[in-house]
C-alpha cells in the first residue's frame, strides 16, 4: 500500500506527532536508573551522571522532568528512586535495549553492538521490539543461517 505524499513527515514531525512523553534523553536517562537500582546502588546526580558520561547540571534537568512526569522521586542532594510507573517503563527500557542488542550481535556475528542499540532503540515501538526477539530466536536456532 502507497502512502500519500501528505502521510509522510520528517523526523521531527512524526516525534511531534508521537503520544510518547519520554525523549530519547529521558529514556537514557529512565533506563539506566534501573539499571543502577537493580545492582542496589544508592543513585544520586554525580554517580547517574559518571554513568552517562554526562554533566551533572543536564543530569539534573532530566531528572527533574522524570520527577515531573511522575517515574522517579528526586530532592536536591538526595538519593534518586524509581516510582512504579518509573519501575515499569524503566524494565521495559532495559528489555527493549537488550532485545535489539542480542539480536544486533546475531546478525553481524559479533559481542558488541553497544553504539548501534543506543542509536536506535528509541525509534522502536513495542511491537516491532517483540517481532525482533522472535526473529532472533528464529535466527539463532536456524542452522543454515550463515555469515
Amino acid at each position: 500500500m502507497s502512502k500519500e505524499p501528505s502521510d509522510f513527515h520528517t523526523f521531527t514531525g512524526y516525534r511531534l506527532t508521537s503520544s510518547q512523553e519520554l525523549t530519547p534523553a529521558m529514556e537514557d536517562y529512565l533506563e539506566m536508573i534501573y539499571r543502577l537500582y537493580h545492582q542496589q546502588v544508592k543513585i544520586r546526580i554525580g554517580d547517574l551522571s559518571r554513568h552517562l558520561n554526562v554533566q551533572p547540571s543536564s543530569t539534573t534537568k532530566i531528572v527533574q522532568r522524570l520527577k515531573q512526569f511522575g517515574y522517579v522521586d528526586f530532592e536536591k542532594y538526595g538519593e534518586i528512586t524509581l516510582t512504579d510507573k518509573g519501575m515499569s517503563e524503566g524494565k521495559y527500557l532495559l528489555y527493549r535495549h537488550e532485545i535489539l542488542h542480542h539480536f544486533l550481535c546475531v546478525l553481524n556475528h559479533s559481542n558488541d553492538e553497544l553504539e548501534q542499540v543506543e542509536k536506535i532503540e528509541h525509534f522502536m515501538d513495542r511491537k516491532t521490539i517483540l517481532q525482533i526477539e522472535k526473529l532472533t530466536l528464529f535466527l539463532e536456532n536456524h542452522h543454515d543461517y550463515d555469515q
